[in-house]
């Protein structure tokens, strides 16, 4: 049995590495049938090495060996190999070449070898001797119930944690058993917010103490405790879900009941699900705290697919209550954003018709039913017939791939899928990356001068021509900006585009130009 889950281990991480590791092993002179055993009897040399020669405790010692894999692949190959003098042929090559212990150590807790041990290595240091910090630190966490192989993410989202004497790690950790927590509730909540373990001060005091009355809250007050599996990884992955609300508000000690009421969120969600949708919201351009209390206060979106439901923009304003004199002015003014689109591109849809504050404000204040109530009553809403004949036409043609990928552009920028965005796609050249990249310059530079509605509207009204002089503003505003980034010249030429600047006096219809 013990051979079986070393065998699945080792294959685990052989299928990891890089073809430089693979390609090591493959010129090795180890027959295939003995590189398990060669792997086996090295880390036990490597542990009585680790133990005896550079006095290690063995546990340590043994943690470091078993969990070092690549490292240790790596010296194997430099020994000459026979299935009998294996074991001693090692031990003499360690005997006369001495190993960098920071090495080991790094992959043994977890950070990738190939993208990251080499980059945290301290410079003119191999011996645990020269710097024990970091061991004894490590020593430390792991007594008091810190899983080996989760050190290294403690180290990546906060190295001062290990630059702590043992004594002090252990005073902290035990004050935060006081606060009514037991030892895997402390460790998960330490995995998941490094920072009160690593950094000192009044302000990070404040934050712990906010941290743990809203924990105690969520967990003890509203019970959510009795949700979590008695295992670190459950309630490291809870804690982990509680913190995208922290990044989002960034305030400890006001979300307790906030979080205790929604507590289902942190049963029925994943991290990831969670993150993406507040990035979702976030994208109509409001604040990261009001994306937070909005999903607190109204988890039932999470339910929504924000992603590939077909939604009508008339039907949705008209559905959350525009009024029709102010939703006829919208029509006239923003054409090339009416029509359908993917819920996925709503945030700029709203932001295209500059409406983004107004559609998020209604739903921050207790009509988020409404954007439910639509999406099951409308579930698919069916295309505009101009737009479907010239799609039609697009995937019919030899560049079918480009145009798609032009559309998708518009789209994503809240252009509607109307009769319009099928006119403007067939005049902008370039591939959909390069699209975004102007795009981005413009967007940047611009942002000043126009809102997103107005960078879209620059291409989007084909049919009123503009006052008197209005290009010439335009262009004033397009070199002014661009001056801002680099030389105008520099923009125009070669990151805008002399085409594309062309297109925008098309579309902006200047006798002038």
């Amino acid at each position: 049995m013990f051979l079986n889950s070393f065998a699945k281990i080792f294959l685990r991480h052989i299928s990891t590495t890089s073809s430089t590791t693979r390609k090591l092993l493959k010129s090795s002179k180890i027959p295939q049938r003995y590189q398990k055993f060669a792997v086996r009897e090295a880390q036990k040399v490597l542990t009585d090495y680790l133990h005896e020669t550079r006095c290690l405790p063995f546990v340590l010692a043994d943690q470091i060996a078993k969990n070092s894999l690549l490292s240790l692949v790596n010296l194997i190959v430099k020994v000459d190999f026979s299935a009998s003098t294996f074991s001693r042929n090692f031990e003499k090559y360690l005997r006369y070449n001495p190993i960098d212990e920071f090495e080991f150590f790094f992959e043994s807790i977890g950070i990738d070898y190939n993208n990251g041990v080499s980059e945290l290595l301290p410079p003119n240091k191999v011996f645990f001797s020269e710097d024990g910090s970091l061991l004894e630190a490590a020593r430390a966490l792991s007594f008091f119930g810190f899983p080996w192989d989760k050190l290294g993410n403690l180290y990546k989202e906060c190295s001062s944690v290990f630059r702590r004497s043992s004594k002090e790690l252990g005073s902290k950790l035990y004050e935060f058993k006081k606060r009514g927590f037991g030892n895997v509730e402390v460790v998960g909540i330490c995995l998941a917010f490094p920072n009160i373990l690593g950094k000192e001060g009044e302000e990070v005091d404040g934050e712990i103490d906010g941290l743990f009355t809203d924990l105690k809250s969520v967990f003890f007050d509203f019970e959510l405790a009795r949700y979590v599996e008695g295992n670190i990884d459950s309630w490291h992955e809870v804690c982990r879900k509680i913190r995208v609300f922290y990044n989002l508000n960034g305030e400890k000690g006001k979300l307790g009941e906030l979080m205790g009421r929604a507590k289902t969120i942190f049963i029925e969600y994943g991290e990831d699900e969670l993150i993406q949708k507040a990035e979702y919201f976030c994208r109509f351009g409001v604040q990261k705290e009001e994306v937070a209390l909005l999903l607190l206060k109204a988890p039932e979106l999470l339910n929504l697919d924000l992603q590939m439901p077909v939604v009508s923009v008339s039907k949705l304003l008209k559905h959350f209550g525009l009024s029709p004199k102010i939703l006829e002015d919208v029509s006239k003014k923003y054409d090339h954003v009416l029509g359908t689109n993917k819920m996925d591109n709503l945030p700029n849809v709203m932001r295209a018709l500059d409406l983004h504050g107004w559609f998020f404000n209604k739903m921050k204040d207790g009509n988020h039913n409404l954007l439910i109530s639509y999406l099951a009553t409308h579930p698919n809403e069916e295309k505009d017939k101009e737009y479907q004949a010239g799609l039609t036409m697009i995937c019919a043609s030899s560049s079918r791939n480009h145009m798609l990928s032009k559309l998708n552009f518009l789209h994503g920028l809240g252009f509607g899928e109307n009769a319009v965005t099928i006119d403007i796609a067939a005049y902008l050249h370039g591939y959909s990356w390069k699209l975004q990249k102007r795009f981005f310059i413009c967007s940047g530079s611009l942002f000043f001068v126009f809102p997103l509605s107005g960078l879209c509207s620059i291409n989007g009204v084909p049919s009123t021509p503009c006052p008197e002089g209005s290009w010439r503003n335009v262009n004033c505003c397009l070199c002014k900006a661009a001056a801002r980034v680099q030389t105008c010249d520099r923009v125009v030429k070669k990151e805008l585009g002399i085409s594309y600047l062309a297109r925008l006096r098309f579309r902006l219809k200047d006798p002038k130009c």
